[in-house]
């Protein structure tokens, strides 16, 4: 993760942190501090009694206790806790996740030591799946933070742990060198734990490849301290390594011996492991039994000896015999241990996975937020200029000033389309456009859609031709409004690129069954055209041919990326052929539903067409806090010849519904005070059948769900255009009978 994304994330749990705090006391806080202190004591009980469930749930406590509580510090104590419990009940998977949660928090605070515990123990959890690399990463890091927080003692234990790693990848050197310094610090200190691991190691590394006597002498040494003091970590590796060292010696008999210690020891603690573990941890335990099997053939082969041993041939045979078992053991332990191995590291990349992909979703809503955001606050103020440009427009301005307002309006209106094809790519990406099907005329939406552009084109002397398929009904079924907007971009794309040529769109039949036709759209100029490198990405957002052409013909780069989304939706995929200087086709093909002839409603003229009388009753109260809306929306309401009242906030709205009666209410949603949806769950309370638009700047498709909720009939996205705002206010008056 990119580091400004990491740091905006932790300056955003701090800001929700000190936010939340401040609605706690210190009482709570220290009450809740208290009982994280408590439970973490219950843990560590419940773990010396071998109840490591219990301690796992009092953790979980101690977690809830210390986010209620808004403690950073406590958190990741609890984490590093956890991360501790989980390592000794080897789920070894969440214990990563744990201690790297704890890490998370202890250095955002600084603290060191804790932080150089937590560093300890994700080194101790890879070093026990075998992964050495990022064990001794860990441990370097806790070497490095123990040091600057002078804790000496436990420094040691993170320089002992790194000369485990390199004596375990056999980089014996290294190992030496991390071991001398445990055993020189360990001296002065009477550590006596770090010096018998110290010796234990660094005394098998000797023995085999520099002194075999001086190497046994620091063996035994190390042995000797960690079963006076009943070292059990040490005790675990002891008995291997002396008997691996006394079969370099040449003494087979004490090398068994010491063979069969090793694996009662270790089973022994397997067994008491797995008796404070689940059940299915036992079962697995006696399941595999093997263990248990080459001792009592150890067992036998010693008696066999005994009984023998003035047989010198059948000795032979019988040491002969133990080898070879020994080999095969070897061998069996190091297939296992590869396989856990690369169990180990398919397992991290999966969680590495996970972790790319939540990521990638965190990503992906933090952008959508951002945009909501954006559009919102280029909204709100996008409402007051192409309202008031609108108004002037409407007053009969002065010659020389219609045209400085047309510009005004034209860049207002660019600006509205801008932010729209934002929001349709955001909701292409996330997958939230539903398809609206309805019966439509092709035929006769692709001329108007023709008629249209060639009206608006700039004067560029481009004409516009349709063919039509002769053979292809007029009617079918599918969403007629991204139709629309696919052949609107793609023909404004054309327009934007072609001087004094022409553009040509084809619809075509190329296949039929039944009442489904598959169409051929196609939408070809002679234009500048597209090279070739540049046409592998011309459907991505925000791309165009180059920056000189963004300069020179314009526009935002989103719309042959919103075409791509809406066939896609559509059922199809788009494809181009193009050749510098010679034009571009874009087609694509969509399956559709042949329908019968559509019956022509009658168009509606709204509130021009009803008399003055049925108007002069209707009230309306505009809520809205920003005074250039408030007259823009009582201006737009006095064009349609309804009167209408203001207030500024949604406490007022609700007194004044308690004393005046109104048919409709326009509730801005973001006010000082009560907000718009707050207010309209207390309207609702008085009123269940008040009509309440939402007019609002807000457009995320999950606030809508809010706003139904809440007790809104409709919303209305700022800026509007009148005859939209016209159609839902008439449709919404005339359900209720105010009119008709």
């Amino acid at each position: 993760m990119p580091k400004n994304k990491i740091f905006f994330i932790i300056f955003y749990c701090l800001l929700c942190t000190s936010v939340i705090a401040q609605n706690k006391t210190s009482k709570e806080i220290k009450i809740l501090s208290e009982n994280v202190g408590m439970y973490i004591k219950l843990a560590k009980t419940n773990i010396k009694n071998d109840k490591y469930y219990q301690a796992r749930n009092d953790l979980d406590d101690a977690l809830k206790n210390a986010r209620n509580a808004n403690n950073n510090a406590l958190i990741g104590l609890v984490y590093y806790e956890t991360g501790e419990l989980l390592l000794l009940m080897q789920e070894y998977g969440e214990a990563e996740l744990s201690f790297q949660k704890a890490i998370l928090k202890q250095e955002l605070l600084k603290n060191k030591k804790a932080l150089a515990n937590s560093y300890g123990g994700l080194g101790d959890t890879y070093l026990n799946q075998q992964s050495y690399t990022a064990a001794n990463k860990y441990y370097r890091l806790a070497e490095i933070v123990y040091g600057e927080a002078n804790e000496v003692d436990a420094q040691m234990f993170a320089i002992l742990k790194k000369g485990i790693v390199h004596y375990k990848q056999d980089e014996f050197s290294y190992a030496i060198e991390e071991f001398d310094k445990c055993i020189a610090r360990a001296k002065t200190k009477n550590s006596q734990d770090v010096l018998s691991a110290a010796y234990l190691y660094k005394g098998h590394i000797v023995s085999r490849l520099i002194d075999l006597d001086r190497g046994m002498r620091m063996a035994y040494k190390g042995y000797a301290i960690a079963e006076e003091n009943n070292y059990t970590e040490v005790l675990k590796n002891t008995f291997f390594i002396i008997s691996e060292i006394e079969e370099l010696k040449g003494d087979s008999q004490k090398s068994i011996s010491y063979l069969k210690k090793h694996i009662r020891f270790n089973d022994s603690l397997d067994a008491v492991r797995d008796n404070k573990l689940s059940t299915k941890k036992r079962l697995e335990f006696l399941k595999n039994g093997q263990t248990e099997y080459q001792l009592e053939k150890i067992e036998n082969l010693q008696e066999l000896k005994d009984t023998k041993t003035k047989n010198k041939i059948i000795t032979m045979l019988a040491f002969a015999f133990f080898t070879i078992l020994s080999l095969f053991t070897i061998s069996l332990y190091k297939n296992n241990t590869i396989r856990k191995k690369s169990n180990n590291e398919l397992s991290l990349k999966n969680k590495e996975l996970i972790i790319a992909k939540d990521t990638a979703e965190q990503a992906t809503k933090a952008k959508a937020n951002f945009l909501s955001t954006v559009t919102h606050e280029l909204r709100t103020p996008l409402y007051a200029v192409t309202g008031l440009t609108n108004m002037l427009i409407e007053e009969d301005p002065k010659e020389e000033q219609k045209k400085h307002l047309t510009s005004l309006k034209f860049s207002g209106d660019y600006l509205l389309t801008f932010i729209n094809d934002i929001l349709d790519i955001n909701k292409i990406e996330a997958q939230k456009v539903d398809l609206e099907t309805e019966i439509f005329n092709l035929k006769s939406k692709a001329k108007n859609i023709l008629l249209a552009l060639s009206n608006a084109q700039p004067k560029n002397n481009v004409k516009l031709h349709l063919e039509y398929d002769k053979e292809l009904p007029n009617y079918f079924i599918l969403d007629q409004v991204k139709i629309s907007q696919i052949l609107i971009n793609l023909v404004g794309n054309s327009l934007k690129f072609t001087k004094n040529g022409d553009i040509w769109v084809r619809i075509l039949k190329t296949k039929v069954e039944q009442e489904h036709y598959t169409l051929r759209f196609e939408v070809e100029d002679n234009g500048i055209g597209i090279s070739k490198e540049k046409q592998e990405n011309i459907f991505e957002s925000f791309a165009q041919g180059s920056i000189e052409i963004n300069r020179k013909y314009g526009g935002t780069g989103l719309g042959l990326s919103i075409v791509k989304g809406l066939v896609g939706i559509l059922g199809g995929t788009i494809s181009l052929e193009s050749e510098l200087g010679k034009g571009t086709k874009f087609y694509f093909e969509i399956k559709l539903k042949k329908a019968e002839k559509k019956t022509e409603i009658k168009q509606l003229h709204y509130f021009k067409d009803l008399e003055a009388s049925k108007l002069e009753n209707i009230s309306v109260l505009i809520v809205e806090d920003n005074k250039i809306n408030q007259m823009i929306t009582q201006k737009t309401l006095s064009k349609m010849k309804i009167k209408s009242d203001i207030v500024d906030n949604g406490e007022a709205a609700v007194e004044l519904i308690k004393e005046k009666k109104y048919n409709v209410i326009l509730m801005d949603i973001h006010m000082p005070g009560i907000g718009g949806v707050e207010a309209t769950k207390q309207i609702r309370k008085l009123d269940k059948n008040l009509i309440i638009f939402a007019l609002t700047a807000v457009t995320l498709d999950d606030k809508l769900d809010e706003f139904k909720k809440a007790g809104f009939t409709n919303v209305i996205s700022k800026p509007f255009k009148q005859e939209m705002f016209e159609k839902i206010l008439f449709t919404e008056l005339t359900k209720q009978n105010i009119i008709s």
